[in-house]
């Protein structure tokens, strides 16, 4: 599919961003002051700008509000109040630590877990599509929330945090293998795409259309073999090599802020490949999938 850069920076921002929520939520580390600002800040920036790139994504950015109408129904609807519920929940939390004014810290345990559950709807967004393969497996949302606990982790500076990219890194190369035959197991074919399987083996005869169109547009990317190869090693090395390393040395404050961005940068890379090498059975009919 077509990895548009607004839902690879909301898929991504907003899962470290909740991740980093639910650390502080939970209590794994209790800022105060101003420091407790910056990092609450940070935590609800990545959230907010993650959930604002997604609405780029739509032809008109003013039909986001309609997505809390459907919740009985649609994972993008319980998506968007999951996260803000988890957002109004989380902010006296945050202002207590801010203030000192020593409040309950329940609003925050619950506010944490709907953090997580708000990664796990954004995840089964994608996760729920039969006519993607590659994504439609459980190992998705695991992916997902792997990279939410992963970011987490290190923003709010664990000790098992290297442990977590590791994970990350192992969960990303099981997606990877899992998906790569994924397409061929669901036993969709042109003749199925197409319904005319029952006459023999179909074959494109002309273009469907003379022009593009939606669909071509959208639903149908291909990327070269090599390149796919390429920036996986990159993904994996950023994602999970590199940051790891780094978390290992003694620096302190200095290893999370390095490791952070890499992690970051490696996270969009795999996120581009999450879409980029999602193969929709609409490019059958096109004759453009096996």
């Amino acid at each position: 599919m077509h990895p548009a850069p607004s839902v690879i920076l909301f898929s991504t921002l907003s899962g470290m961003g909740f991740g980093f929520l639910a650390f502080l939520g939970w209590g794994a580390m209790i800022p105060a002051g101003w420091w407790a600002f910056i990092l609450w800040g940070i935590g609800y920036s990545l959230a907010v700008a993650g959930l604002m790139a997604a609405t780029f994504h739509l032809g008109n950015p003013k039909n986001a509000l309609k997505a809390f109408t459907q919740w009985r129904t649609s994972w993008l609807s319980r998506e968007a109040w999951a996260s803000v519920v988890t957002l109004l929940l989380l902010a006296p939390v945050a202002l207590s630590d801010w203030l000192g004014l020593e409040w309950s810290r329940l609003p925050g345990q619950v506010g944490g877990t709907l953090a997580m559950v708000t990664v796990f709807t954004t995840a089964m967004i994608y996760t729920q599509i039969k006519a993607v393969p590659r994504w439609h497996h459980w190992l998705t949302p695991v992916m997902f929330l792997s990279f939410a606990i992963a970011g987490g982790a290190t923003l709010s500076g664990q000790v098992w945090a290297s442990a977590a990219l590791l994970g990350v890194g192992a969960v990303l190369v099981a997606v990877w293998r899992v998906g790569d035959q994924a397409f061929a197991k669901a036993g969709q074919t042109m003749g199925t795409a197409t319904g005319l399987d029952r006459l023999g083996t179909p074959t494109v005869f002309e273009p469907a259309h003379t022009a593009g169109n939606y669909l071509l547009r959208e639903m149908i990317y291909v990327v070269g073999r090599k390149h796919v190869q390429k920036l996986r090693i990159i993904a994996l090395v950023l994602v999970a090599g590199f940051p790891a390393l780094i978390l290992i040395l003694p620096l302190g404050c200095v290893g999370i802020m390095l490791a952070a961005p890499v992690h970051l940068a490696g996270a969009l890379a795999a996120r581009w490949l999450f879409f980029a090498e999602a193969e929709h059975v609409v490019g059958l009919f096109y004759g453009k999938r096996g």
